[in-house]
């Protein structure tokens, strides 16, 4: 550091080299933090709700995420999370019951110390009445008296431009657009089918929603006009073993680019402008890709070909729009060149696991964070996090959290049931998001970067980057502290000795 510092100083390292060489040893570092703990207040069967317990909850231990078991953001899981890009504050979670909590990260008014978030808003499940009768034929209940979810929620995602609004799809089959101060509806769609994920494009002037459900075509939901107004299907693909639509991500480079994985292990991309708006399909055994052709020239793309042989479930862009990476049920990650088509064969290993039943959500590190082609991927491997260069495929750290794989997760009225800490998503804390940009800055307002995951046993966990220095200055704090205390002691003995050796003794 103090030899960086020096070359800064002497001109040979110019700042934002500078910044770069300390942001990728900063996204090298990160480490658990059990000291932050998210609690939405519930208690299971059986437990007393007291003040006490409430107080007790606001002080976790340091010693691990079982010092207070009966701590969770949602007790039947978290399945899905998003953090607003532009401040770094507002973190949204969705859990398998339905219901959507939104928590205020700059709660905590000193980091280094330990803390409970609560959530500021709730928005529950939709209570259903039995009475009523359903869209379809039989006495099926429709929601009532509430505005939210009536199955888990499965994405989550906040407005492209303001995290005024977000947006969030379920199992019942619709997507919700959200007011984030009023915690109220703005608007619902039904897609039809049971919805997996949806995303949104960072820089687009339109406002379509991709969603990935059930059904093999991709719906385009547009919030303008509320409606559906494409669905996205390519040659072959209806009636065939295409299958469920499980991932789908906007290019962040050109704004009617979509890509989407399915069932079939297939990774088209696609331009939503046109009439046949299949552009390409990613295929496994292509090392060498397309070149640039004329735009008037059109691409025929073999149908028969394969991104993966299993499901794909996973899909994001890097912020430059370059490469976009696929992961699926093979237990596989691929990198793909944005321009050509070509996979990248960068080879991740046999360290990946991948069983999410649905869409995995993995995330690259901002482009600017690093020196080019030094990119971090983050990826959810069942219990632990890994962080991988994107494109050596080497890993660079594993994030486990402390504590036990199977944890004690209370049910509402059937005391508690064994659990596996499975990650279900994970988020990156930047701020300063802008255009295409996944939040450029590390951190908020209050602390130097974090990723948050949320897990299948209910928690939500943070992880931080470890500061130079950091430790130090509590090491300092607590040697200024000895000093003193030994500087009294020594004192102390000195004027007893002066005390005894300046009397005089006389002998009789």
């Amino acid at each position: 550091m103090n030899s960086l510092l020096l070359d800064r100083s002497l001109g040979n390292l110019g700042p934002n080299a500078f910044a770069r060489i300390q942001t990728t040893k900063l996204l090298s570092s990160f480490s658990p933090a059990p000291r932050f703990r998210f609690d939405d207040g519930e208690r299971a069967a059986g437990q007393p709700s007291s003040s006490s317990a409430s107080s007790q909850a606001q002080v976790p231990s340091h010693g691990g995420d079982t010092a207070r078991a009966s701590v969770w953001a949602h007790q039947a899981g978290v399945s899905a999370l998003a953090l607003e890009r532009f401040d770094g504050r507002i973190l949204i979670s969705g859990g398998s019951d339905a219901t959507i909590k939104i928590w205020d990260l700059e709660q905590c008014p000193n980091p280094w110390q330990s803390h409970a978030y609560h959530p500021v808003a709730v928005i529950p499940r939709a209570r259903t009445d039995p009475s009523a009768p359903g869209p379809g034929p039989g006495p099926s209940p429709r929601p009532s008296s509430t505005q939210g979810h009536r199955f888990g929620v499965t994405g989550l995602s906040f407005y492209p431009f303001d995290s005024a609004a977000f947006l969030s799809c379920s199992y019942d089959q619709t997507l919700k657009l959200w007011s984030t101060e009023r915690a109220s509806l703005s608007g619902s769609f039904d897609l039809g089918a049971k919805a997996y994920t949806h995303a949104t494009s960072p820089i687009a002037s339109h406002l379509l929603v991709a969603c990935g459900t059930q059904h093999p075509a991709v719906r385009l939901v547009d919030l303008r006009s509320a409606a559906a107004v494409q669905s996205l299907v390519s040659p072959g693909q209806i009636g065939s073993s295409a299958g469920a639509t499980l991932a789908v991500a906007w290019s962040p480079a050109h704004e009617h680019v979509l890509a989407s994985g399915a069932v079939d292990g297939a990774v088209r991309i696609w331009d939503v402008r046109k009439a046949n708006a299949l552009v390409d399909l990613l295929d496994q055994e292509d090392i060498v890709g397309l070149p640039p052709t004329d735009p008037q020239t059109t691409r025929h793309p073999r149908l028969s070909a394969k991104a993966h042989d299993g499901p794909v479930n996973g899909l994001t862009w890097t912020d430059d729009g370059a490469y976009l990476v696929s992961a699926s049920y093979d237990r596989r990650v691929r990198v793909w060149d944005a321009a050509t088509g070509a996979n990248t064969l960068a080879d991740f290993g046999p360290t990946i696991r991948n069983g999410q039943l649905g869409t995995l959500t993995m995330f690259v590190s901002p482009t600017g964070l690093t020196p080019p082609g030094s990119e971090r991927l983050f990826f959810p491997n069942e219990t632990e996090i890994l962080v991988m260069d994107l494109h050596e495929g080497s890993m660079v750290t594993r994030l486990r959290s402390i504590g036990p794989v199977l944890a004690s997760v209370g049910t509402q009225g059937r005391g508690e049931r064994a659990v596996r800490n499975r990650v279900t998503s994970i988020v990156w804390r930047g701020s300063g998001g802008g255009g295409g940009g996944s939040g450029v800055v590390m951190g908020g307002s209050n602390f130097p970067g974090a990723i948050y995951s949320g897990h299948l046993d209910g928690q939500i966990r943070a992880w931080v980057p470890q500061l130079e220095g950091a430790e130090d200055e509590v090491d300092d704090n607590m040697s200024q502290d000895a000093d003193v205390v030994g500087a009294r002691k020594r004192k102390a003995l000195d004027d007893a000795f002066r005390s005894l050796m300046g009397k005089r003794t006389t002998f009789s």
